[in-house]
């Protein structure tokens, strides 16, 4: 035999020995890095189950007529969009924003009235809307009142089936009959306001926060509520 061959074939065996020895060695550091990485996994899971868990999600309720204020001769219908009866009825959230348009379709004649009124506006007064120092409102002969005065008139009549558009920016409130300007704006409104309604002598009045039939000004967009600005 070659006096080497003894010496190489140890040599091979050797590193074969090494190769299968780095093997296990890599296995079982794959394995342990594994068994780290779940077991930071359920740690993770545990700290922070609470906020990952399932939240449903509630909707805020739409802007509409509040049933829960109206006067109690009032009858609110078409989910709070439509007033009859006899009373005054606000929208559930106030003027938050700087430019807020909403609008009201003339669905029967009567006596009726649209506009503004602080929180103390008085909605189971058998009076209208514009009677105290509470409330701004257009009423059915086509004049805005305010603490029982006329403080603006419109060129034209209010008929049946007319839209009325109102837009309000903390200044001025100012009247649109079907999307024309009537150019009769009234100010001096301080405080927190709501869109406010009043019907009486059979008026049906349909008030419209969205989907409009005449797009609001430049500027100017649907009612929003406070939460919804943030």
């Amino acid at each position: 035999s070659l006096p080497f061959s003894q010496p190489i074939l140890i040599g091979l065996i050797n590193e074969s020995a090494v190769s299968a020895l780095r093997h296990s060695f890599q296995s079982v550091a794959f394995k342990s890095t594994n068994q780290s990485m779940a077991s930071c996994a359920r740690c993770f899971r545990r700290m922070y189950r609470d906020q990952f868990a399932y939240q449903p999600v509630t909707l805020a309720p739409p802007v509409q007529l509040d049933n829960a204020t109206m006067g109690q001769g009032v009858v609110l219908v078409k989910n709070g969009r439509r007033i009859c009866g006899t009373g005054a009825a606000r929208a559930n959230c106030p003027v938050s924003q700087d430019k807020a348009y909403w609008e009201v379709k003339l669905q029967s004649c009567g006596s009726w009235g649209i506009g503004l009124g602080t929180v103390r506006c008085d909605l189971e007064s058998p009076n209208n809307l514009g009677s105290d120092a509470e409330s701004w409102a257009l009423r059915d002969d086509a004049a805005i009142y305010h603490g029982n005065q006329p403080v603006a008139k419109l060129p034209d009549p209010v008929q049946e089936g007319d839209v009325i558009g109102l837009t309000y920016d903390h200044v001025t409130l100012e009247v649109f009959l079907n999307g024309k300007p009537m150019h009769t704006p009234v100010t001096g409104i301080r405080g927190t306001v709501f869109p406010t309604f009043y019907v009486d002598d059979g008026a049906i009045l349909d008030c419209a926060f969205a989907a409009f039939a005449f797009g609001p000004p430049v500027g100017f967009r649907e009612l929003i509520k406070e939460k919804q600005l943030l």
